[in-house]
């Protein structure tokens, strides 16, 4: 069960987040949608969640990630998420939402919603998802001040600021890995070059950026191949994020379960095999015990 308090909310992650990030093995950071995912990726026993852009945009709007949210959106999105779990939050922040006084802004908005890390990509509004053909790039010297901008903006001197480039598929990978070194150079203190297309180009981001801190974005069905974490971690990658696995799979489990009410009018069929959890088990794991607990301690 997260280690959330009822009446004090949960505690700023940003110092734990530091510490694991100080770990000789890679974080894992599983990808969450909403409140209720983000609890099911911390009682599956990892140490943080990673709020899913593609995911938000998915669960709030029902629509791809083609950059339709705005950053109040978001931050109202991921504020929710960070109160419903005691393990820190590492929170898409596309791109910032504009130019450095947005990014300002930004930052302290996701710093107000407990947050305790953040990525800012290099694209150009309207985003999209870093998997996704049709990406447009600011130039290198808008997002050096996009990065200085948030470093400068957090209060909490334990906010991670990740940086994200979305070149290699513009510019090809040599041209993502010196954006990136830029933008570590700009303060950022974990790197993220999204999407590289091949075992040899994972290792060659890792070699040519080695003594930054690295994040890899594993992405099922996306242009980046499967790779396996003890590949991974012998690269030196600091942070591994899992962003849509549990979103696949609960599309792919709801409309199943669907399908079955729909077809036979009822869910037995999906309850025979298991397929559902069982209603007082969910309402247990969702903290009515602790609801009913207060409600009798503050009777009147």
């Amino acid at each position: 069960m997260p280690t959330m308090d009822l009446l004090h909310g949960p505690v700023r992650p940003t110092a734990r987040l530091r510490e694991l990030l100080a770990r000789p093995e890679p974080l894992l950071a599983a990808g969450a949608y909403d409140a209720l995912s983000a609890r099911l990726v911390e009682a599956a026993g990892f140490d943080a969640v990673y709020l899913t852009g593609f995911g938000a945009s998915a669960s709030l709007l029902g629509r791809p990630d083609i950059g339709l949210l705005t950053q109040t959106e978001m931050a109202g999105h991921v504020a929710r998420l960070a109160a419903a779990v005691g393990v820190p939050v590492i929170a898409d922040a596309d791109t910032g939402y504009g130019n450095p006084l947005n990014v300002i802004r930004t930052v302290q908005e996701y710093e107000r919603a407990g947050v305790a890390a953040l990525h800012l990509e290099d694209q150009a509004a309207p985003k999209k998802c870093g998997h996704l053909a049709g990406k447009v790039l600011v130039p290198v010297e808008e997002h050096v001040a996009r990065v200085r901008a948030a470093v400068a903006a957090r209060t909490d001197p334990d906010l991670v600021i990740i940086a994200r480039t979305d070149a290699r598929a513009n510019e090809g990978l040599e041209a993502a890995i010196e954006r990136a070194r830029r933008y570590g150079d700009a303060g950022a203190d974990v790197l993220f070059v999204e999407a590289p297309q091949s075992l040899e180009e994972i290792a060659r981001v890792a070699e040519a950026l080695a003594g930054y801190p690295l994040l890899f974005n594993w992405v099922e069905g996306g242009r980046t191949p499967p790779v396996s974490l003890a590949r991974l971690t012998e690269l030196g990658y600091r942070t591994v994020i899992y962003p849509v696995a549990a979103l696949l799979a609960a599309s792919r489990a709801v409309r199943a379960t669907l399908d079955s009410i729909r077809a036979t009018g009822t869910a037995e069929a999906v309850l025979a095999d298991g397929g559902l959890d069982d209603f007082g088990e969910f309402v247990t794991f969702l903290g009515l015990p602790e609801v009913y607990e207060l409600e009798t301690r503050f009777a009147y």
